[in-house]
């Protein structure tokens, strides 16, 4: 079996795999309390999955990236965090009045956690941190000084109510049944999410950079044999990890009403959730975005059985993507990790 032939049924067998997922949760539901499956899965539930999908999306492609590159980032809850109350800092500061100060908030906050990602990648390649403790470190920084700092700016943890950036309407197109709400109605960020998901597989696996950020994960002597510089390529992967799960963090406040510092903030596992993505994508782009998707569509199916006025335990529907996780992770099966992963390399020259 050729290597296409094995990365295509890898494919079908994990979006398989999702959708019987997916259609096993709503199964349960409708059995248990007696709901159509018709009045689960309707185009607002699905579109507002694909919302909450986006967030664990772009930092599940940057954690692959990274890990790709042979530098695990275990950092991205932090990335996460931080993302999220950058863009709430930048669009406050923009204005905070409209969808042009929400997007000047996310780039502003893609901005500055590419700047920590950049002090982060030195510290793993050229200082040779342990990656897991630096990573936790990053994890345990951002969840106390980004709710310090909110509390220094408004005197809360918690924002004041932050512009969303608004809906991606196709006028007629928007009218068609069902689809029309997924896709001709949809958050403009769930099209960016999109666009870097298709960008980030056709980078890593139809140019010669994203040869380059393989091989510096699996044979890093052979790659620096052939002349490239290991360290420059994973100092691009990891930089580019930190700012995906910034943006992520920033695209999450922007689907939200305000950013949330108590408890573990409002990213909540997110990035957790996004390196399981990529796992149980078998480090594929597209792969991590229907993990992504399913992990989004059970997160959601809380409030949608809320408002179906089904009394169920909130504490149960919390459990539930992490059930998912244990029983998608136990079908799906092992994943091979990159042969040089965790291992600081040396040039010979």
């Amino acid at each position: 079996m050729s290597v296409v032939e094995y990365a295509g049924r890898k494919r079908v067998r994990l979006v398989s795999l999702a959708v019987v997922a997916a259609l096993a949760v709503g199964v349960v539901a409708t059995v248990a309390f007696d709901v159509p499956l018709e009045s689960i899965f309707t185009p607002g539930y699905v579109a507002r999955s694909m919302e909450l999908a986006a967030p664990i999306t772009l930092a599940a492609i940057g954690g692959l990236y990274a890990e790709k590159s042979g530098v695990f980032n275990i950092g991205l809850e932090g990335f996460m965090i931080f993302g999220a109350f950058f863009a709430a800092v930048g669009t406050y500061f923009a204005g905070g009045s409209g969808p042009v100060h929400a997007w000047a908030g996310i780039a502003f906050a893609t901005a500055l956690t590419t700047v920590l990602a950049s002090l982060f990648a030195v510290l793993l390649i050229r200082y040779k941190a342990d990656q897991i403790v630096a990573g936790l470190g990053v994890w345990f920084i951002g969840l106390g000084l980004a709710p310090f700092a909110a509390s220094v700016i408004w005197g809360s943890r918690n924002s004041p109510r932050i512009p969303s950036v608004g809906r991606l309407t196709v006028p007629g197109l928007n009218e068609i049944p069902y689809l029309g709400r997924i896709v001709f109605d949809q958050s403009p960020l769930v099209w960016l999410t999109a666009l870097v998901v298709v960008g980030s597989w056709v980078f890593l696996y139809r140019t010669n950079y994203g040869y380059w950020i393989q091989a510096a994960g699996e044979n890093p002597e052979a790659l620096d044999t052939a002349g490239v510089d290991v360290n420059r390529v994973r100092y691009a992967a990891v930089i580019f990890s930190g700012a995906m799960a910034g943006l992520g963090g920033a695209v999450l406040l922007a689907h939200s009403s305000s950013f949330i510092g108590t408890g573990q903030t409002m990213v909540d596992g997110r990035g957790w959730l996004g390196i399981v993505a990529y796992l149980f994508g078998n480090y594929n782009p597209l792969g991590a975005a229907v993990a992504a998707l399913l992990f989004g569509g059970v997160d959601m199916l809380q409030g949608q059985l809320q408002t179906l006025n089904i009394d169920l335990s909130a504490k149960l529907l919390e459990l539930l993507p992490y059930v998912v996780v244990i029983v998608v992770l136990s079908g799906w099966g092992k994943t091979r990790v990159p042969a040089s992963v965790g291992e600081p390399y040396e040039s010979e020259d």
